[in-house]
């Protein structure tokens, strides 16, 4: 699932463009600008009229190629170590060399390199089946090849590890490409309504998508210079362009529709391949039983471990908070589920027994506690927490693991929109609350690994929204696998 919609602006869009949902590819005719300075040889002249934007992504892709390499010999020295004693040989390297070469390969020809606008999880999905075809052909040939077998199991364990070492090596590559100054694409911004600021702030503060942002007028259309940014993004009302769009083809490579961003409410609109015409369609939040019955096992095979490696970490926390305030140390609240039925979701206590009392005497003191607890339902400095023990827990949401016993009865799952209490869900629209009833409430979600406590009734709306419209197991995936280090640099949590 790519960030961005954009319509069939320019025929014949290439296999990678489309996998990116862009249409235009093709650099127009003279946008290179011309080289003053002359060399004889012909391979320097080339790589002088190759244009910026191509070198840039040559340059990218090389450092993430070698990410890529640097993740698959991590692996293999890890397997090796691991392979019983006189395993090492030249056909041991010849193989996994073979299938880290195979998996690269898909890596390219799936859009990866650099992989520009994608969502992580659509990265982790992409990665996931290239290193399955993988696997699959070398079971294909452990079957025919003489020994190959043997080679099977070490080989398929050397392809996983270097999926689970790859995320981190790859952020590490991007954020290596973006302080030196060649990640991303240069981009106009227009934007109806006044979201021309916002969108440039929201590309800006998350770089990773690719987009390097540029306030833009339509007024000055014609007089932008060739060689400029190559990509047009364009959001909100886009009735009055229709002039522009031809002008617009010629100035630019692309020219893209913005849909929704977990952040950023534009249209949700985004295209879709339906009997091989590309076409328009409305994002729902239907699910079908085949994945929700997925859902469920994968719940149930990561929450009943869970919940007995975590149990002595209960245990020590609740004689903690019995400690320092004597009294039941689980905390039962009702919330709303999945079609509206209540959920009683079990916590571990982290506020004084009387936290309601102290809330009201707080408010009736300050009136600017008030204000902030009407914008987030939540207080950075509140009283009602148990000092110490209360802060910690919190901030690393072991409060919430109680929850696994929640998931195990089929009141929750593991990944999906916060059940919030009814307080919070009245500054919500009506309609939104429908549309949150037609899904399990989560464990952890989007709102949990980027905003936190600090997104206000609108953020935490909107991302609930993106989740819902966007929701896949492939997204799941990724929401979990974000998870834990959210936890870990405890941003925007108290």
């Amino acid at each position: 699932m790519s960030l961005f919609a954009s319509p069939a602006m320019t025929p014949g869009p290439s296999k990678a463009s489309t996998t990116n949902d862009v249409t235009s590819r093709t650099i127009p005719a003279g946008s290179v600008p011309p080289i003053a300075a002359k060399t004889a040889d012909p391979f320097a002249q080339a790589a002088l009229n190759m244009p910026v934007a191509l070198r840039r992504r040559l340059a990218t892709s090389s450092f993430l190629v070698a990410g890529d390499i640097a993740s698959y010999l991590i692996a293999y020295f890890v397997v090796l170590s691991l392979l019983p004693s006189g395993s090492e040989g030249t056909m041991v390297e010849r193989t996994f060399t073979i299938a880290a070469f195979a998996a690269i390969v898909l890596y390219a020809s799936a859009g990866l390199y650099p992989g520009y606008r994608l969502h992580d999880h659509e990265h982790l999905r992409r990665r996931t089946i290239a290193a399955v075809k993988v696997a699959v052909l070398t079971a294909f040939g452990a079957i025919i090849l003489p020994e190959g077998e043997r080679l099977l199991l070490a080989t398929i364990g050397f392809l996983a590890l270097g999926l689970i070492v790859q995320p981190l090596v790859h952020w590490l590559a991007r954020c290596l490409c973006w302080k030196l100054g060649i990640w991303g694409e240069r981009a106009v911004v227009i934007g109806g309504c006044n979201l021309t600021p916002a969108l440039v702030a929201h590309f800006k503060n998350h770089w990773q998508h690719g987009i390097r942002p540029e306030p833009f007028s339509s007024d000055t259309l014609e007089a932008l210079p060739d060689g400029g940014p190559s990509i047009a993004v364009i959001a909100g009302d886009t009735g009055s362009l229709g002039p522009d769009l031809a002008v617009m083809r010629r100035k630019f490579a692309e020219v893209i529709l913005l849909s929704d961003t977990p952040s950023l409410k534009v249209s949700g609109l985004r295209p879709a391949d339906v009997g091989g015409e590309i076409g328009i369609r409305l994002t729902t939040g239907g699910s079908s039983v085949n994945s929700d019955l997925v859902r469920r096992i994968l719940d149930l095979a990561i929450a009943i471990p869970a919940m007995i490696v975590v149990a002595p970490f209960i245990a020590f926390a609740a004689a903690a908070i019995y400690a320092i305030d004597p009294g039941p140390v689980f905390f039962r609240h009702t919330r709303e589920g999945r079609s509206g039925k209540p959920v009683h979701v079990l916590k571990l206590r982290t506020m004084y027994q009387d936290a309601e009392q102290r809330l009201e005497a707080l408010f009736r003191d300050n009136p600017t506690m008030r204000a902030e607890w009407l914008s987030h339902f939540k207080l950075k400095d509140d009283p009602r927490i148990l000092p110490v023990i209360g802060h910690m827990l919190r901030a690393s949401s072991i409060d919430e693991l109680p929850q696994l016993a929640n998931i195990i009865a089929g009141q929750m799952a593991i990944v999906g929109p916060r059940p919030f209490p009814e307080y919070h869900l009245l500054a919500m629209d009506g309609e939104f609350r429908n549309k949150r009833r037609s899904v399990t409430p989560g464990l952890t979600g989007l709102w949990q690994i980027s905003e936190r406590s600090n997104a206000d009734i609108e953020l935490q709306q909107q991302l609930d929204e993106f989740y819902i419209d966007n929701r896949s197991l492939w997204l799941d995936c990724q929401i979990l696998l974000s998870t834990i280090p959210a936890v870990f640099k405890r941003r925007g949590a108290y």
